[in-house]
């Protein structure tokens, strides 16, 4: 069994790198248009109803005038939405340079790009994006030579392929896909299942499915997943996700048919993911609770009839990661009395902590991910915010290093015990996805596929620096620019920040990011505290009453950017997505002045109401909560919404979210928009772009994402008096 994506309940935060990948994932016709004289006038934003709304938190009066965006459904919203869109895409439409960098982006965006493959029941499943199809394909190979074959083409599925395949999952024989849709951005996903020999669905459909993977049995005869009730009409993109259930779907039958497997009716807050171990005998429950990085395993014995549940791991003390297991030995990965990442092994068969033996020591470096394949560990840490990737015998010792190509991020490395090779992607800031091939017998790496995109390489640089914060912690920074750089201060410079979820930022290829590059920009890439850059330390330093750390962390790196003659606070902007949105929105408010401009991106911008939609609660065990007294002092002390004051003179700021996004609710963006409009005293704009039928991120077409890049760099080259043109470029 091989799922191709993981469904874990951190998860659920996780989107930030994907909103930046988006924004920045992944030669034409030379254009002076750089150099037309700025027409773009200030925008005269529609007038928002207030209203008197007023909360107590623990004796604190806050008012909340536009509460009545939150209802997505009303008429009144849907006429505000209406109305700033339009003044946006008005806005942004009389931008001159905006049309050569959608042009010059959607050369870049169009070159053919792979997945990691993996292999199940004798065939390879891959998948591949021609350049600029909404979505990429997966097909099935018989051998690594032969012509690929289309299995699933989700393309075909929605005219504005806004319909993506999400998750998906190969039988142990490889001749069943079972595979999840998403629609709209949405994080609701649809599970089919489709019949790898001839390419036709079964009539097997599966509703309300949400951070879930699909785990077939051994047997290949049905799968377990992960799902909540049906939700009411209205609440299908709002309303609150409580009590996770853990299903198994058999084969050919109806989904009112599926059998519960667990539940926690005890624990709302509890979510299950399913795994089914690789010889078949166990099912693994990941137990998770929010977003917190602790979490608990269970398991059953599938080879005995009605046996029960056991409560392997319960004590919720650390986290535990499953990795494989031989017999009843059990082996994760976790951070218990080590938080930069061990591996443990468990028999079962005697669970008891005395017993627990320890395989790979803890390290200077955080362990962020462990496979098991031709009996042998293969471990990937991550050095100062790149990859590095060991290999370890099963017994412990070590053995080689996997010679990467430089400083980047490497991923992938699945596969069964038994197979002596494997798949990785290596990708860098410069460097798109290359697709390696790993023979464990001879520890040698081989390229499988390899993207040729249109610009050279080696016109670029990236410098890893440290910088230190307020509070005097060393912090990495990335920093990618065309060579030949001057350091007088004059270069507009985008800076990106997470800083949450234990999430680490590593160095990843965009095609938006060069085209900022090409343009002049210095792209700069700062690994704030509350990622999982060093370790569950490193997080814990950045959560809760610790949050401040994060903004005073992405600060300091524009102050480092400033005082090191990289730019000045007239040609810097900042961007984030996600929990990065909030980290924009939060020190746009603190420091108006170090930044001319910022790209909050579908942001958290209400702490104070974030847990009470969809899955937001599950991020208090990041956040903390305004239910709690000394929590809301912390919160409201940075909540973007409210260190808003009127009469401050705010960059110039582009909030961007989309109408299905059922992970940060677009109410967020909304009322902060409103806000920030009414009390902006300078002329430079503030402006939201609402995209429809788009969620979160993940999952959004090229089509989507090209045009929302090429808003934001015009955006960008607006407010920061950018000139830039675009030769004729081919491909290297």
């Amino acid at each position: 069994m091989y799922i191709a994506k993981k469904f874990r309940f951190k998860a659920i935060q996780r989107c930030g790198w994907l909103v930046l990948a988006g924004m920045l994932a992944g030669g034409g016709m030379s254009s002076r248009a750089g150099q037309t004289p700025l027409v773009v006038t200030t925008p005269v934003y529609p007038v928002t109803a207030k209203t008197n709304q007023v909360d107590d938190y623990h004796g604190t009066q806050v008012a909340d005038p536009y509460r009545w965006l939150e209802d997505d459904n009303s008429t009144a919203t849907k006429a505000w939405v209406e109305a700033e869109n339009k003044v946006t895409f008005s806005y942004l439409a009389k931008i001159p340079q905006r049309a050569p960098i959608k042009q010059r982006l959607t050369e870049l965006w169009n070159y053919e790009r792979f997945g990691v493959p993996f292999k199940e029941g004798g065939r390879y499943f891959i998948t591949r994006n021609n350049g600029l199809q909404n979505q990429s394909v997966l097909y099935t190979m018989a051998t690594l030579d032969a012509e690929p074959v289309l299995l699933l083409d989700p393309n075909t599925l929605s005219a504005d392929g806004t319909v993506a395949l999400s998750a998906y999952s190969v039988s142990d024989d490889g001749n069943l896909l079972a595979y999840g849709l998403t629609r709209a951005g949405s994080d609701w996903l649809e599970w089919r299942v489709r019949d790898v020999r001839t390419g036709k669905d079964l009539p097997d459909e599966i509703h309300w499915a949400k951070f879930s993977s699909a785990a077939w049995t051994k047997d290949n005869g049905g799968f377990f997943y992960s799902r909540y009730d049906e939700p009411g009409k209205t609440e299908e993109l709002k309303g609150v996700n409580y009590f996770h259930k853990l299903y198994y779907h058999k084969l050919g039958t109806a989904q009112s048919e599926d059998v519960l497997t667990y539940q926690r009716t005890d624990h709302k807050d509890w979510g299950f993911e399913g795994s089914v171990t690789d010889d078949g005998r166990y099912l693994i429950i990941h137990v998770s609770q929010g977003t917190d990085t602790r979490n608990r395993i269970f398991y059953r014995d599938l080879r005995t009839p009605g046996s029960g549940i056991v409560e392997l791991l319960n004590d919720f003390d650390a986290a535990y990661s499953f990795i494989d297991n031989v017999g009843t030995v059990f082996y994760f990965r976790t951070d218990l009395n080590a938080p930069r990442g061990k591996v443990i092994a468990i028999d079962v068969a005697q669970p008891e902590r005395a017993n627990w033996k320890e395989i790979i020591p803890q390290s200077d470096d955080r362990l962020q991910s462990v496979t098991l394949v031709n009996d042998q560990f293969i471990a990937d840490y991550l050095k100062d915010a790149h990859s590095e990737v060991k290999v370890f015998s099963r017994y412990g010792p070590f053995m080689q290093r996997v010679d990467l190509p430089g400083l980047g991020s490497a991923a992938g490395f699945g596969g069964k015990r038994n197979e002596t090779e494997t798949f990785y992607s290596f990708t860098s800031f410069t460097t798109p996805a290359t697709i390696y091939r790993y023979d464990l017998t001879n520890a040698t790496s081989t390229v499988f596929r390899q993207p040729r995109v249109g610009f050279n390489v080696a016109d670029y640089e990236t410098k890893q620096v440290f910088y230190r914060s307020k509070d005097g912690t060393r912090v990495p920074m990335y920093i990618t620019y065309k060579k030949g750089l001057k350091l007088d201060g004059k270069n507009p410079t985008y800076l990106y920040g997470y800083g949450g979820f234990d999430i680490s930022i590593t160095p990843a290829f965009s095609p938006p990011a060069l085209v900022w590059m090409e343009m002049g920009g210095v792209f700069a890439v700062a690994n704030l505290r509350g990622g999982g850059e060093y370790g569950e330390e490193w997080h814990q330093a950045g959560m809760k009453l610790k949050k401040q750390n994060v903004f005073d962390d992405f600060i300091a790196a524009g102050e480092w950017l400033v005082a090191n003659h990289y730019t000045r606070p007239a040609k810097l902007a900042i961007g984030g997505g996600s929990n990065g949105g909030l980290l924009v929105g939060a020190c746009l408010t603190q420091r108006p002045d170090l930044f001319a401009a910022a790209l909050p991106q579908v942001g958290v911008m209400d702490m104070l109401r974030f847990h009470k939609f969809t899955i937001g609660w599950a991020w208090i065990q990041d956040y903390g909560s305004a239910d709690d007294p000394t929590e809301f002092k912390a919160i409201y002390a940075y909540s973007p919404l409210h260190r808003i004051k009127p009469g401050t003179k705010y960059p110039a700021t582009l909030i961007t979210t989309g109408d299905h996004d059922d992970r940060v609710v677009p109410a967020h963006s909304f009322k902060f928009a409103a806000t920030l409009q009414a009390a902006q005293a300078s002329s430079k704009p503030v402006l939201i772009r609402i995209e429809t039928r788009a969620g979160h991120g993940a999952g959004k077409p090229t089509t989507k994402l090209i045009e929302e890049s090429a808003d934001k760099w015009a955006f960008l080259v607006h407010e920061l008096r950018m000139y830039p043109t675009f030769e004729a470029k081919g491909k290297k």
